[in-house]
């Protein structure tokens, strides 16, 4: 992952783009994109994350997403095999989070995701 582009991932409801999580000065944030939220179908990532169209804003990083982490011995062979510090829990989502159990994956954000 390259170090110098911004903190920013595109979050994914199983092949839709849902929303979009920053890493910010203040702490993280969370969005969903409007086309997503216009869906009729569309469903929450989580039901600590309800859908809106106000930004979700936390000092640390939403226990939802730390969730999706790996622990354990696997969470040091990802750390040691990518070298990301254990403590950047955003950098290590981004890289480790994008083909998740379950439903939802998190994937550095693309050139289309400037705009929520």
């Amino acid at each position: 992952m390259d170090r110098k582009r911004k903190n920013k991932a595109d979050v994914y409801l199983g092949d839709r783009k849902a929303g979009i999580l920053e890493g910010t000065d203040s702490g993280y944030c969370f969005t969903y994109r409007k086309e997503y939220l216009s869906l009729p179908d569309a469903e929450p990532v989580s039901l600590t994350l309800p859908l809106t169209d106000k930004p979700y804003m936390s000092e640390k990083l939403f226990p939802f997403f730390i969730g999706l982490l790996p622990e354990g011995w696997f969470l040091d062979i990802c750390c040691r095999t990518l070298k990301i510090d254990p403590k950047n829990k955003f950098d290590l989502l981004v890289a480790t989070c994008g083909e998740c159990i379950g439903a939802v994956a998190v994937r550095p954000a693309d050139d289309e995701s400037e705009s929520v």
